[in-house]
């Protein structure tokens, strides 16, 4: 994995995770757009956060949860990810 979280990660993180496909481009491009929007529900959230901090063997916030766009969750993760470099 790169040392920061992009939209295509992300993507494909949510379709293996949660089995919610979504074109990157698409992600990328409505990135405020609301997660359910996409069809991920809170749950599917979570596996990606735990794939996340196992991917790139960092803790991710407790909070992480809570992001309800790609881009806050983006931002979050390439926060933790630029701290401990």
């Amino acid at each position: 994995m790169d040392t920061q979280l992009t939209y295509a990660d992300l993507a494909s993180m949510m379709e293996r995770r949660a089995g919610v496909s979504v074109d990157p481009m698409q992600l990328e491009l409505r990135c405020d757009t609301p997660f359910a929007d996409f069809g991920l529900d809170s749950l599917g959230l979570l596996g990606i956060v735990g794939s996340l901090e196992n991917d790139y063997g960092t803790s991710i916030p407790a909070d992480a949860d809570a992001c309800k766009t790609p881009r806050e969750l983006t931002a979050l993760v390439n926060d933790v990810l630029k701290a401990r470099a």
